[in-house]
């Protein structure tokens, strides 16, 4: 209960100031961030609209960042610096036939399970291609909004059971859940990328 008196103080106190910082950390990690925020939501300690659309913001601002990297330097970044972000030719190579196949569903469909497995290199292949930025924020907007309310949702949900357990051990069961439902999306990310794969070769 310490803990959530101090949260709900330190929102209260700095409540733009938080929104702020969880739109700067949605564009480095945007999904755990959500589940969090669901969490907190249910909790009482932050409201869902603002907390929700600064989610949105930041996460979307990294899919302009990303689009505009492929968009302006391409394959020269990639070359230069794409082992950093685990960004390779073949993987463009292979998305870019996927974007031929599939066209902008593509994007859509990326964006609500966790990038096939290959976000990053969808977001940046998306620049290179030049899908005309209008289309492409778009999708990624009506995506994010269906995408962002969905992890809300679970972390909502983990808010009830952290109520029921209470304490550190709550606090640490819901944060363990989260972490295993992050690592489950990303392997049926990872499952999905082989299956659009193997179905474009």
């Amino acid at each position: 209960m310490l803990m959530e008196q101090w949260l709900a103080q330190l929102i209260q106190n700095h409540n733009y100031w938080v929104y702020v910082i969880v739109a700067a950390a949605s564009f480095f990690e945007g999904p755990i961030l959500a589940m969090v925020c669901g969490v907190l939501y249910k909790l009482g300690l932050v409201p869902f609209t603002p907390i929700y659309i600064a989610l949105m913001i930041g996460d979307l601002f990294g899919d302009t960042f990303w689009y505009c990297i492929g968009y302006y330097f391409g394959h020269p970044f990639i070359k230069r610096f794409g082992k950093y972000f685990s960004l390779t030719e073949s993987a463009v190579a292979s998305v870019t036939r996927i974007f031929h196949k599939y066209q902008n569903s593509i994007l859509l469909i990326s964006k609500m399970t966790m990038g096939l497995g290959f976000a990053l290199v969808t977001l940046v292949t998306a620049g290179i291609v030049k899908i005309p930025f209008k289309r492409y924020i778009s999708l990624n907007i009506v995506g994010q909004f269906f995408w962002t309310a969905f992890l809300m949702v679970v972390g909502y949900f983990l808010g009830n059971l952290y109520l029921q357990i209470n304490g550190v051990l709550g606090a640490l069961f819901v944060a363990a859940i989260i972490v295993v439902f992050f690592v489950g999306l990303v392997g049926w990310g990872k499952y999905m990328k082989e299956k659009m794969s193997k179905a474009v070769q």
